[in-house]
């Protein structure tokens, strides 16, 4: 039996808890009451948010969820196709993410305004400045600089498009995207990736030999794999870059699970210093690994010998990060608010930097990837 704490919290018994196979569905039903309009700003993570509604709407028929999406994309999208609140020549890889969602209502209502609008964010991409091997930049107020969420916000909007309307030599683009930052933000004593790379080797964040950032960021490594497994459904399955991606996944999960938590089989926001102080477990980049692990198997990206972990990944994740509320709202918890480099605020990429950014529930940067990894776990357990 379920118990209250006194506080409205249901503090709930780990055996119920390991059946329920509804955490995808109840976590987006939460997102819909909490927020029945997802934003007034054209943001990258309520597209996370907005793509895990369409595996929740894909695995319930149920039409509210494709029409949550409607909604709150029709909140930027007018009857033209165009995006007014979205800003081109800021040159902001960020902006990209929201596309997904757009070539997904295409393909769900046909509706040609929807397939404009992804058409501006694909134009964005013929002329966003790049490094000189041919990387995009982060942001334009970012120059020559690659931080590995831009991998996630920017590829697999791209391969989708490519997919949807282009021609397949363009996947060599795609490809270069993930060879170039693979390449420099590597270490090759761990395995790990650093969360960015300055090629001008300029920027006070870092290493004025190497231009590497200083640290391994959970969810920056999340967004990485997580971009690695999408983009791998559209590339073609004939196409000599499947082979160099997965092993970039198959490595880069390896050297994660060198610093799993051992007890609790989550990760700490700075990956590979355990013990030190004021380090701690954080949600969203564990649900972005586990979220990688899951479809991977799923879709016969890595071997089924990863099934134990994933499950003992989702354990661990249900355990450490996620509550529910008496009104039955699922919170989300331990969530890195946000973590960047340099900009106004001249963040430094320190340790204590790291540490210092506020730790917040249900914020969607970790709320999007629960219900992406929730949806696959139950998809995955269903073909069990």
């Amino acid at each position: 039996m379920n118990k209250y704490n006194g506080k409205g919290v249901i503090m709930i018994n780990q055996k119920t808890k390991k059946l329920h196979n509804d955490w995808a569905e109840k976590t987006a039903l939460s997102v819909m009451r909490r927020k029945p309009e997802i934003n007034t700003k054209w943001e990258y993570e309520d597209g996370v948010v907005l793509q895990g509604m369409e595996l929740v709407y894909h695995r319930t028929n149920d039409r509210k969820y494709l029409d949550y999406m409607v909604k709150s994309m029709d909140l930027f999208v007018d009857a033209d196709g165009n995006i007014p609140k979205y800003a081109p020549t800021e040159y902001n890889i960020d902006h990209i993410n929201n596309g997904k969602v757009l070539l997904a209502l295409y393909e769900h209502t046909g509706e040609k305004r929807y397939k404009k609008a992804a058409a501006l964010l694909r134009d964005q991409l013929r002329t966003h400045p790049r490094t000189s091997e041919g990387a995009f930049w982060h942001k334009m107020i970012y120059p020559y600089q690659i931080w590995l969420d831009g991998l996630y916000m920017g590829s697999v909007f791209y391969a989708r498009y490519i997919q949807e309307f282009g021609e397949e030599h363009e996947f060599d683009d795609v490809l270069k995207q993930f060879d170039i930052s693979y390449r420099h933000t590597r270490d090759d004593q761990t395995g790990l990736l650093h969360h960015a790379w300055d090629e001008k080797k300029e920027q006070p964040w870092c290493d004025k030999d190497t231009g590497l950032s200083k640290h391994f960021w959970s969810r920056s490594v999340g967004w990485y794999v997580m971009a690695i497994v999408d983009v791998l459904d559209y590339l073609p399955i004939h196409h000599d870059g499947r082979k160099k991606l997965l092993r970039m996944l198959e490595e880069t999960l390896a050297a994660l699970m060198l610093v799993q938590d051992k007890e609790s089989g989550t990760w700490y926001q700075i990956l590979n210093q355990h013990g030190r102080k004021g380090n701690y477990l954080e949600s969203s980049g564990t649900v972005m690994i586990l979220y990688a692990i899951a479809k991977g198997i799923r879709k016969g990206y890595l071997p089924e010998k990863w099934f134990d972990q994933a499950e003992r990944i989702y354990r661990g994740i249900l355990d450490e990060f996620i509550l529910e509320t008496k009104e039955g709202f699922v919170n989300v918890n331990k969530i890195c608010q946000v973590a960047g480099l340099g900009g106004k605020d001249k963040r430094d990429g320190s340790f204590a930097y790291y540490i210092s950014e506020p730790i917040v529930a249900n914020d969607h940067k970790g709320v999007g990837p629960f219900i992406l990894a929730s949806a696959e776990m139950e998809m995955l357990q269903a073909k069990k």
